[in-house]
């Protein structure tokens, strides 16, 4: 529970990997000024898949996940993590979109009411999450970015009951990538002999599809380089989802190196009144 005075954050993602590969550098940067920094996780991350020598002492592929994202906590220096306990819904098309139990099966308002919940009960002024496209459309994070805008809403609603009171957090963060940076990935790895059509670890997601879809206005940036070794760090943990290619490769890690080191937010909630651009989420 936050004490009188203490600034809370609190990320609602979707799996396990989310909070490193995304917005890690933020959750660092806060949790490193002394800021609570609390995660929700809609999911263990059934769906990802790893090598079988990653499986070594793990019951299952969302055991391993989980492990491997309370080591990247411990790495950004989270507060707590917190699992809504859905099913990994896989890419589209995948035969995990049909699991009874993945994400994108459940109601968007059930989902919404276990955030509010949360959200009552840790008591953020920022709340952060996907952007409306789930940064690079996977289903969950879109369900993900539905739920947690209703629920901001939810949670300050006196006609919503549960057995917490109202509140009400101050701002609504979505986490943007800007399309200079993406297209500037595109190149990247074209010259590193890459098919933008096919990023990732498995060679899923379309940067190029990407880049044509959802031009968000950036409304805070946050520099988070005095902590890039802590989101490195964070990333290692996920070993089982990374590509090792793409790590080993000095061209792609100088430029993580140089480019990586700001996150990108558009401000949902209050809406902007001005064309200036925030250093500080808490501002």
């Amino acid at each position: 529970m936050p004490t009188l005075g203490s600034r809370v954050l609190l990320a609602v993602l979707a799996h396990p990997d989310d909070e490193s590969f995304g917005m890690g550098g933020t959750l660092a940067y806060y949790a490193k000024q002394g800021v609570q920094v609390h995660l929700v996780c809609a999911t263990r991350g059934e769906a990802g898949s790893m090598d079988e020598d990653c499986l070594d002492g793990y019951e299952s592929i969302a055991a391993r996940r989980e492990a491997e994202l309370r080591c990247a906590a411990n790495a950004l220096g989270l507060t707590s993590i917190a699992f809504l306990g859905y099913r990994d819904s896989g890419m589209p098309g995948s035969a995990d979109n049909f699991h009874p139990q993945a994400l994108i099966n459940a109601p968007q308002h059930t989902v919404a009411v276990q955030i509010a919940h949360w959200i009552r009960q840790l008591k953020p002024q920022v709340v952060l999450t996907f952007d409306p496209i789930g940064g690079y459309k996977h289903p969950d994070h879109i369900a993900v970015h539905h739920a947690t805008v209703e629920a901001f809403s939810l949670a300050g609603d006196t006609s919503f009951t549960d057995d917490l009171p109202p509140y009400q957090p101050q701002k609504l963060y979505f986490h943007i990538m800007p399309k200079g940076f993406l297209r500037l990935g595109v190149i990247l790895m074209r010259l590193t002999g890459r098919d933008p059509r096919h990023f990732g670890r498995n060679g899923d997601i379309d940067l190029l599809d990407i880049v044509k879809s959802g031009n968000f206005p950036v409304h805070a940036k946050i520099n988070y380089r005095s902590v890039y070794e802590k989101k490195e760090a964070a990333a290692r943990c996920h070993e089982s989802q990374l590509d090792g290619a793409a790590m080993t490769n000095p061209i792609i890690r100088m430029y993580n190196r140089i480019f990586s080191s700001w996150d990108y937010y558009m401000r949902a909630v209050p809406q902007p009144l001005n064309g200036g651009t925030e250093r500080d989420l808490f501002a």
